[in-house]
């Protein structure tokens, strides 16, 4: 009887593992308890740098079912410590069981976030490139028995949603589509016409005091539009005053990315505030719930077969990659002295609260 016990005890606790594993964290048990699944990794040297990440896996056991790939960029000054791209964000969301329940077919998705050496004051831009690519495709050799190369999809917010467009214009062929948010870069006509088959969700604030929704992110779409064949597909939608999904209002309007790290709907899953969606034709969209951008992202396929991306790819001495002009060096800059006088006192004013 003992035996049995002891047996039926082991059964218990395996199944209570695998349960663990993979998406069996919840939103309500927070996003401590969220983050904790992601595991760190190091991709190969290529050039002066290699690239430090942090994923989730949704993959249960030893099965070989085929997941999705989300790459997801931070921003400048969210990079400045291991661990810092995730916990300085809510990405972490689409690693809940509820969220990565919306990933269809396959019911989940892994999620990489590789952070750009910006101990070395090196940002997101053409240095990093080969490192970054090299540490996806290193990731994606590792996890290859799970990983369907048709559904990588990459997205990131202010220097990293630059680095998103920079990164899709110089290999579209790996991309299904990608949600750049608020992003630090205009590419022209001709450049943007190199990812006219990759389907574009782009977020903003019109209020954004770092990278001008007027000058910087409302010409980027223009000129994405102008050149994209697939413009019912490509959205773009727009935030004035910038909230969580719980209604409370960011310490910044630069902040859009709360709305994308909550799937672009409210704790109570209504209409995320003060948003407007459009696609590419200018025609409205109306987001009904659960299908928000992880639906979009997950009805779309590419053609690529898994050939590993390396060097520049499209990025050459012909496309000008340079970064817009913001505020955010500025306020990274005070904010770096800010968050050190205060960290001496035992606070953290920068740390998302809510």
């Amino acid at each position: 009887m003992k035996k049995l016990f002891c047996i039926a005890l082991a059964v218990l606790m395996l199944l209570s593992s695998v349960s663990v594993m993979a998406g069996a964290v919840k939103i309500e048990d927070g996003l401590d308890a969220l983050k904790a699944q992601f595991t760190a990794g190091e991709g190969p040297k290529a050039g002066e740098y290699s690239v430090d990440y942090r994923y989730y896996s949704p993959v249960k056991g030893s099965e070989s079912k085929k997941y999705p790939l989300v790459i997801w960029l931070h921003g400048m000054g969210d990079g400045s410590e291991e661990g810092a791209q995730v916990a300085k964000s809510e990405i972490a969301y689409w690693a809940s069981e509820e969220f990565q329940a919306r990933f269809e077919p396959a019911g989940g998705a892994f999620i990489f976030a590789p952070r750009s050496r910006e101990e070395n004051s090196v940002f997101w831009g053409d240095k990093m490139l080969e490192p970054l690519m090299a540490a996806v495709n290193d990731f994606i050799s590792k996890n290859s028995a799970n990983i369907d190369v048709t559904r990588i999809y990459m997205g990131g917010y202010s220097m990293g949603g630059k680095m998103t467009l920079e990164t899709a214009v110089a290999f579209p062929e790996m991309f299904a589509a990608i949600f750049p948010i608020c992003p630090a870069w205009v590419p022209d006509e001709s450049t943007a016409a190199l990812i006219a088959d990759i389907p574009v969700w782009i977020t903003s604030s019109t209020r954004d005091p770092l990278v001008n929704y007027h000058f910087a992110v409302t010409p980027a779409w223009n000129n994405i539009v102008k050149t994209n064949e697939r413009l019912e597909d490509c959205r773009f939608s727009t935030l004035t005053k910038v909230c969580y999904a719980n209604g409370k209002k960011t310490p910044s309007s630069h902040h859009a990315w709360f709305a994308v790290n909550y799937d672009m709907f409210t704790v109570d899953n209504g209409a995320y505030h003060y948003m407007n969606t459009v696609n590419g034709a200018g025609e409205e969209v109306t987001l009904s719930y659960p299908d928000g951008m992880i639906s979009w992202l997950s009805q779309f396929t590419s053609d690529y077969d898994g050939t590993p991306c390396t060097g520049m790819g499209n990025i050459n001495g012909e496309i000008d990659t340079g970064t817009l002009f913001t505020f955010e060096p500025v306020w990274d800059f005070f904010r770096s002295i800010f968050d050190k006088i205060f960290s001496a006192f035992g606070l953290d004013i920068f740390k998302v609260k809510k």
